[in-house]
């Protein structure tokens, strides 16, 4: 999955080259953008745009409008009288002009904010106007903290017709600017689940309905986010949070069982559609929602939503390169991550037989497809050396396996019923192929 987090309608970041007429973002050029996805899409590369619908930041300017101060954590309750404050809602975009909308933001489009100009105050400001204006109606948006409608910065009010049709307009065109496979939507749960099913219903008018959607809608309520699948339809994907949760807490609990990996997951309940993932921006150490893995699970966790059937997996880019700045650490996985998706693309493949009979070592086995024969044997624990006997098929009977990832040296010789005395090292995994399949010769290079 690629993300992109630019704007191509808003490319000028930096107010002072918005008001010269600049081109140019932190993320580069509208053209470098559509040159990085023309490289993409020929080398057969799908692009997933990054879309946040919640809110806007960095206005403009400030502008005068009467709020009211709500509790954090009920955010139903007002605990200030109504007052006007001075809020920077005010969006003109002066480097766009006209350009590609003539859409102007102000105060009335916003139903919340977090700061008063008048008097340096930070906290969750409720918008007022006329008595239909407030938080998205209940149902529309999650629950959690009474309404969860505001999230930061300047909340879009998707209730004002202005707002719906100036984002769903934006949608329409950026699909024609720019060669694209899907889009994934941030902070699902903070904006209007109707004007969702607007936005996705036109771009599917527009396209087809050949793209991806995935939203993110981070909780570890198994019940509301099925429930929320429910509401956008079977086509709409979530990520798995309850999983990456699961995976942090085996990796930090001694002998955990591993047979419960996938208890209360979304995957296991919603396998097509759950994208499926390790870590991310927000989990990763040091940030708001983090879910540490220890590192010798590093690689069993991507083993787990790599090489199984059910899922759609998303890799951390920080786990293949490593992160940098303030909080640094290397590539997870001991640099084996890129072999573990070469194991996915060349042999993760057709029917999978689990052998999930052991709480520190489990195992399974894809048999392969008719195009794609040759299949693999995966094998992990969380304490000490692993070892079971799986069936890869009499069809491989006589050959020789081994391990791609080479971490468990040795050979494994399928006998003439199929079976195969697997091993791993302890605390760790290990993948096993035949030797002599097309392919082995890319491990280890990447």
């Amino acid at each position: 999955m690629a993300e992109s987090k630019t704007n191509p309608g808003e490319y000028d970041h930096d107010a002072s080259l918005r008001m010269k007429g600049g081109k140019e973002t932190k993320w580069g050029t509208k053209e470098e953008l559509l040159e990085l996805v023309k490289k993409a899409t020929d080398s057969g590369v799908g692009i997933y745009w990054d879309a946040v619908l919640n809110h806007k930041a960095a206005a403009d300017h400030k502008e005068k409008c009467e709020a009211q101060e709500v509790d954090n954590d009920d955010r139903n309750k007002t605990v200030s009288d109504p007052y006007e404050i001075d809020a920077w809602l005010g969006f003109d975009f002066p480097g766009r002009g006209e350009k590609y909308s003539a859409q102007k933001y102000h105060w009335y489009h916003f139903s919340g904010t977090d700061y008063n100009a008048d008097n340096n105050k930070t906290a969750i400001y409720k918008i007022l106007g006329d008595k239909t204006k407030g938080w998205a109606k209940s149902g529309d948006v999650d629950g959690e903290k009474g309404n969860y409608d505001y999230l930061m910065f300047a909340d879009l009010d998707y209730s004002h017709p202005e707002v719906e049709q100036d984002v769903i307009d934006w949608g329409v065109w950026l699909s024609k600017q720019i060669t694209l496979k899907g889009i994934r939507f941030d902070a699902v749960k903070h904006f209007s689940e109707d004007f969702l099913r607007k936005f996705i219903s036109k771009l599917d008018e527009q396209h087809g309905e050949g793209w991806f959607f995935v939203g993110e809608f981070w909780k570890d309520s198994l019940d509301d986010m099925s429930h929320y699948l429910e509401r956008m339809g079977k086509k709409f994907s979530l990520f798995d949070a309850p999983l990456v949760y699961n995976f942090s807490q085996l990796s930090k609990t001694e002998n955990a069982d591993l047979r419960t990996v996938f208890d209360n997951t979304l995957v296991k309940i919603e396998p097509v559609n759950a994208v499926t993932l390790v870590m991310n921006h927000d989990t990763q150490p040091y940030q708001a929602l983090e879910a540490p893995i220890e590192p010798f699970f590093k690689p069993l966790a991507y083993a787990l939503i790599l090489l199984r059937y059910d899922g759609y997996p998303c890799l951390f880019y920080g786990d293949i390169y490593g992160i940098k700045g303030e909080h640094p650490f290397p590539p997870s996985c001991g640099g084996a991550l890129p072999n573990l998706v070469l194991a996915r693309k060349l042999y993760s493949y057709g029917v999978q037989q689990d052998y999930f009979d052991y709480a520190t070592c489990v195992g399974w086995v894809r048999y392969g497809t008719w195009d794609r024969k040759f299949g693999c044997a995966v094998l992990m624990s969380n304490a000490g050396p692993g070892e079971k006997k799986m069936h890869v098929g009499e069809v491989h009977a006589g050959e020789v396996w081994t391990d791609v990832l080479g971490w468990e040296q040795g050979e494994v010789t399928i006998d003439n019923e199929g079976f195969g005395n697997f091993i791993c090292p302890g605390t760790s995994l290990s993948v096993w192929v035949n030797k002599d399949a097309e392919g082995r010769d890319k491990f280890g290079k990447l």
